[in-house]
């Protein structure tokens, strides 16, 4: 991934409800929800959801599928794993890195 994606798509997460949008589209899986079960899980306004699925969409985040009278928004894995690979690349110049004694990780 270019300098710009990585931007486009940190700009596209950088708002709470798109945010929310594409964690739950991460967390539906390859099944995918359509806008309004999204909708009314996050409990957002349709028109509201349908401008940030095009935000996300645009940025690459998420992808759509016509499903009969339905669209179907899936979250776009590998999107999501180019921009976390970017992001850690060269983390801790190649070496192991690891929590320093104050940090806690609740994995």
């Amino acid at each position: 991934m270019d300098e710009n994606q990585i931007v486009s798509a940190l700009s596209a997460l950088a708002h709470p409800q798109r945010l929310r949008a594409f964690r739950a589209l991460v967390v539906a899986g390859p099944d995918g929800l359509t806008p309004s079960v999204l909708a009314q899980r996050l409990e957002i306004a349709r028109n509201a959801l349908s401008f940030h699925l095009k935000e996300l969409a645009h940025a690459g985040l998420v992808t759509s599928e016509q499903q009969g009278r339905n669209l179907l928004y899936r979250a776009a894995y590998d999107q999501m794993n180019g921009v976390i690979g970017y992001l850690t690349e060269h983390c801790c110049e190649g070496g192991v890195c690891e929590l320093a004694p104050s940090q806690s990780c609740e994995c």
